[in-house]
């Protein structure tokens, strides 16, 4: 291998390990990225959804079983941006009470961390990333610095929706996106096109892609695609250290060493990663005491559709939404099951693929159909629940008997829903139908129950005999080895969690540069963690 020793690997090219790339190479670190999927740009963005297909998960198949399956081929992504190349820039802060589920209910896991000590993140990624929202009118936002944009616009869908929140005594506040609604650092405006599902062309959208990439470039950090990440290497002198990481590359495998390894390669592929790296005489890093793969979660989520006399031009606005309501968020433990949820509502809609209007309706066909679809073009309303998930240490991530064509083990993902969860999500989406029912609707129906997000498997925690890393993400037999992005998380909340693993990827690099400040000073730095 002719490539130099870089201080840093970095396994994933994603929201997470782009962020901690660009911050480590604008210290001075030397940052390699591997990246199992291809290079991409913003240029190569197009408004369609083959385009937007293809910037789904292309790599090894996952294996899912229980009664409710994760959904790894919809929600993960493959190539440069990772799974953030096709999010739709909902960026809400977790509440306070998501941090103590466990302390204050008894149930999933509480997090080693508080609100307050991810607050100063939220607040310092959305000046630097930009947030279109209303701080003031979304009366349920933890604490925290104003939005630095003016709210999107509301479209004639959000407006008709609304009167049926507010018939029902509900409240609405226009959702907070990491969107553009003005010009802003060199970035275009929206065009509220509802293209977001394919990556934004025009580079509105907060995604990797013209946010921390350019700046991991300018940095100088090199990124290794349609590299496959195998196992992490350990020192044989030293178990508390790895040394690098084997890879797969234009069909050979390799090894690049490292003083630092980071794996970002999203929820599933890093627990994957750390299971594969145990040997015949250590298990896996994180593993000494059963807990990697352990606690995944999901988003049980659902959409509530409607027609209305009044035009409603469902087509206009972002894939994400433009209202949203939180009023039942706190509630964790109000009767009828347990969680939070939020809807998030007038979402830009299609009448094609997988998330088009087209095929909530299975029992309208034949001449029935085109009718339909005219008049849904320009009639129908339509918006998204997420509710919480419990964690559950049998809901987990284990290795295949099956392997992929590199050899390494394909994933197998078990994921089953708590009663109380599904009871949840349940109530409300009957909440739902009841609210469009009130705005006007003549006809109303919900889509199945599905997963959204991907989280867990790698949780952090204070106590080493029930989780696998630190707060900062550093595992916990380990001295040099780190985890970043949504597998952290100890518990779900009922928010999309591209921001919040965005501002703790910004507080594991401030952990990390203070180390390393810290050893530079030291003259015998011995086996110092940053090393």
């Amino acid at each position: 291998m002719t490539t130099p020793a870089p201080d840093t690997i970095i396994v994933g090219a994603g929201a997470a390990g782009l962020t901690l790339a660009a911050r480590l190479a604008e210290a001075g670190e030397q940052v390699l990225v591997l990246e199992v999927g291809p290079q991409r740009s913003v240029k190569d963005m197009i408004s369609s959804q083959i385009w937007a297909r293809q910037l789904k998960w292309s790599g090894p198949p996952v294996e899912e079983s229980g009664t409710h399956p994760v959904g790894h081929a919809f929600n993960a992504g493959a190539g440069t941006g990772g799974s953030a190349a096709h999010h739709y820039g909902v960026w809400l802060r977790l509440h306070p009470g998501d941090f103590s589920v466990a302390s204050d209910h008894g149930k999933s896991l509480d997090w080693p961390i508080s609100y307050r000590d991810v607050q100063p993140y939220y607040d310092r990624v959305q000046e630097q990333v930009g947030i279109s929202g209303d701080s003031e009118a979304e009366i349920w936002r933890p604490p925290g610095s104003p939005y630095p944009m003016p709210p999107l616009p509301v479209f004639s869908q959000a407006r008709v929706l609304a009167r049926g929140f507010a018939a029902t005594g509900r409240r609405t506040a226009p959702l907070p996106l990491a969107i553009n609604s003005v010009p802003r650092h060199g970035r275009a405006a929206c065009q509220y096109d509802g293209w977001c599902d394919a990556g934004c062309p025009i580079g509105a959208l907060a995604n990797p892609l013209v946010t921390s990439l350019p700046r991991a470039l300018a940095a100088g950090v090199t990124i290794m695609h349609e590299a496959q990440a195998l196992r992490i290497l350990r020192d044989p002198n030293k178990p508390n250290r790895v040394t690098g990481v084997e890879y797969h590359h234009q069909g050979v495998p390799r090894q690049l060493m490292a003083q630092r390894v980071i794996v970002a390669a999203f929820t599933v592929q890093s627990t994957r990663l750390l299971l594969n790296s145990a040997s015949e005489d250590r298990p896996a890093p994180g593993n000494q005491h059963d807990q990697l793969g352990r606690y995944l979660t999901t988003h049980p989520a659902g959409t509530v559709f409607g027609l209305f006399e009044q035009e409603t031009l469902p087509h206009q606005g972002v894939s994400g939404g433009q209202l949203l309501c939180h009023d039942d968020y706190k509630d964790k433990a109000s009767p009828g099951g347990f969680g939070s949820s939020q809807w998030m509502i007038a979402n830009a809609i299609k009448p094609n693929d997988l998330l088009g209007y087209g095929t909530s309706r299975a029992d309208i066909s034949g001449k029935q159909l085109r009718p339909w679809l005219m008049k849904a073009a320009r009639h129908l309303a339509n918006m998204t629940l997420v509710t919480e998930d419990l964690s559950l240490p049998d809901n987990r991530i284990t290795l295949s008997d099956s392997r992929d064509p590199a050899g390494m083990p394909l994933a197998h993902t078990h994921h089953d829903i708590a009663d109380v969860s599904a009871q949840r999500w349940q109530q409300r989406i009957d909440e739902g139908l009841d609210i469009f029912r009130a705005a006007g609707a003549t006809d109303v129906w919900h889509g199945p129950r599905v997963a959204m997000h991907i989280m867990g498997g790698t949780v952090m925690g204070r106590d080493d005999t029930l989780s696998v890393t630190d707060s900062f993400g550093r595992v916990h037999d380990t001295d040099n080895l780190y985890v970043s992005g949504p597998s952290l998380f100890p518990s779900s909340g009922a928010v999309n969690p591209t921001f919040t693993l965005t501002a703790l990827a910004e507080r594991q690099a401030d952990h990390m540069l203070g180390l390393a400040l810290a050893a530079a000073a030291t003259p015998s730095p011995g086996d110092d963690p940053t090393l």
